[in-house]
């Protein structure tokens, strides 16, 4: 069981460094900024930029974008130069009409497994629910809830941990305090203390480690969609409700657009609300072990907080959303339990 483990670690550390952002950068190896979004371009993007701006700093800085797929096709005809050998040997651009190509999860080359089963398929729903919806912010958001929805078996048992872990803790407490003015050092004491511990567990089908499964899950995704989102123009170009998607909160106050820090606040409230229920039902005052979960609780809210400041607020828009789940999906699991 512990082998299958570490291969299934190994297999997904290998599929992480299959494939990855690269930043575009200009003849004196600096950062090409975007001076609209205010952001770092990606040199590896997956189809074409649409905006005119972005367009020109792609061609000035060497990326031949007639290589690559549109990210939407807006006509079935574009209008494209093609280079055309005449009869005498001579070499004329001329303007055609040809098929738009639209991007598709098998375009481009292959870049390991990360990409092209993980980046590419989630960038490619991403952009076919922004065509339908006539935006890439709300194609961002329905993608991250059907991806939910498709987890919420897993995540629910999580969330059950925390309701059973809430049953559990009269009898933790006692616990404790039946072992509180024991020595601390002697083995075979603490040995029982976590036989007896177990037992509880057990009783009330709590797992420990469990609580953790979530956090895993989610950073795959997190870092899927950070991808996805820099690596299509269409999504990070893309406004929503007023907020440019590939603009981060931190370049938006300091361009003097105060509404950013609306977005701060939402990701700083939902965070909170996602991992109040769990903080606060495995915590126990006289539990060490508890105090140190709710410790890296805090540090990782307080983490993700500051991150939002300078993620793209398309990211901050998924992670929003996970949140928002996460909280309704404790809800309901909560209310089942105490039915």
């Amino acid at each position: 069981m512990k082998k299958s483990k570490k291969i299934i670690i190994l297999l997904i550390f290998v599929c992480l460094l299959t494939g990855c952002t690269k930043t575009l950068k200009d003849k004196d190896n600096k950062a090409v900024i975007n001076e609209t979004t205010g952001q770092n371009l990606t040199e590896n993007i997956l189809c074409r930029p649409t905006e005119e701006e972005t367009i020109k700093l792609y061609e000035d800085n060497g990326v031949d974008l007639d290589k690559l797929p549109y990210c939407s096709c807006k006509t079935k005809k574009i209008e494209k130069e093609i280079e055309v050998e005449q009869e005498d040997g001579t070499i004329v651009t001329e303007t055609k009409k040809v098929d738009c190509e639209s991007f598709k999860i098998n375009s481009g080359k292959y870049e390991g497994l990360w990409t092209t089963f993980f980046v590419k398929p989630l960038a490619y729903v991403i952009l076919f629910f922004g065509r339908i919806t006539k935006n890439y912010g709300l194609g961002l958001i329905i993608t991250s809830l059907i991806i939910r929805l498709i987890a919420y078996p897993v995540t629910r048992k999580t969330a059950m941990q925390s309701e059973y872990m809430k049953k559990a803790q009269p009898e933790l407490e006692r616990l404790e305090k039946k072992y509180a003015n024991k020595d601390q050092n002697d083995k075979e004491v603490m040995m029982q203390k976590s036989q007896e511990m177990m037992m509880i567990y057990k009783k009330y089908n709590v797992s420990p480690i469990s609580g953790c499964l979530l956090s895993f899950l989610q950073l795959p995704l997190f870092i899927a969609f950070l991808e996805a989102i820099n690596r299509v123009p269409a999504i990070f170009e893309e406004k929503f409700l007023g907020f440019h998607l590939g603009t981060t909160p931190w370049l938006g106050i300091k361009g003097g657009n105060y509404l950013y820090i609306i977005v701060v606040l939402i990701v700083a409230a939902t965070t909170y609300f996602s991992f109040k229920a769990v903080r606060n039902d495995q915590v126990s005052t006289s539990n060490e072990m508890a105090r140190q979960q709710k410790m890296m609780t805090n540090m990782f809210t307080i983490m993700i907080i500051v991150m939002s400041i300078f993620m793209s607020t398309a990211l901050d828009i998924y992670w929003m959303t996970t949140n928002l789940f996460t909280i309704f999906q404790n809800l309901i699991v909560r209310r089942r339990i105490q039915k």
